[in-house]
């Protein structure tokens, strides 16, 4: 394998929880809610999926219903499918729901897995081009800044720049010609079947990894090193590589 695309959502990264989202909002705007109030309407915004990243929403509201499909094609989309989920919830002031689609975007609310560094960083070092492949409605870049990755990220291919979204092969084609690499020597890493094993169409492999809050997923990035054949050698032995 010559170069690895990895999904961002899930994949390298975890959203904060959904209680602390509202925390951080609430307490960024000022504005005070009893705490049992505050559970609840964490509760509610997971039933509806308003956190981008975090869960899917249990039902979908008609008026948002006709941009969830295509919401990663354009920040307006994504903004508005994010913020229609999440004015179904009633909280104390209306301004608090584009606060909260705002903070969802903040580096701070973001973790890398804790194996994304060291992944990237191997990749990096073995000549492996890394590209990040993601449905999105926002610039992800300077949350790989913060968290110091963006040294080891050679291409972002963002669906809301190209108006095209995953499993669409056309957004992984553009990820593959920039790093200069033959989709049949690439893989894809992701949490979605269905979006991100649209690379299979290509003739790229795919590997998934579960989307888990990031303390319980400590490692399961790594299995990528051996399936491209960049895991550090034990012993003098060559690295594994499944066949």
């Amino acid at each position: 394998m010559t170069a690895v695309l990895f999904d961002f959502s899930g994949t390298l990264f975890r959203i904060e929880s959904t209680e602390s989202w509202l925390r951080g909002t609430l307490t960024e705007a000022q504005v005070e809610l009893g705490e049992a109030e505050l559970v609840e309407a964490a509760r509610a915004l997971e039933s509806m999926g308003a956190l981008p990243g975090g869960a899917n929403p249990s039902w979908l509201p008609e008026d948002v219903a006709s941009v969830w499909g295509v919401r990663d094609k354009s920040s307006e989309l994504h903004r508005a499918a994010y913020t229609g989920l999440s004015r179904h919830v009633p909280l104390p002031d209306d301004r608090l729901h584009d606060l909260l689609y705002d903070r969802h975007m903040a580096p701070a609310a973001w973790a890398p897995y804790p194996d994304t560094a060291e992944v990237l960083r191997t990749l990096r070092e073995r000549g492996i081009g890394v590209a990040v492949v993601s449905n999105v409605g926002w610039d992800i870049r300077p949350v790989f800044r913060e968290h110091g990755l963006d040294p080891y990220v050679d291409t972002y291919v963002l669906s809301y720049e190209h108006g095209v979204q995953k499993p669409d092969p056309r957004l992984f084609t553009v990820a593959c010609t920039a790093l200069d690499a033959d989709p049949k020597d690439v893989v894809m890493v992701g949490d979605d079947r269905r979006a991100d094993g649209g690379a299979a169409a290509l003739g790229c492999a795919v590997h998934f990894v579960d989307h888990l809050p990031a303390a319980q997923r400590p490692d399961g990035l790594r299995p990528v090193l051996d399936l491209v054949g960049a895991a550090p050698r034990q012993n003098g032995s060559a690295p594994h590589r499944d066949k």
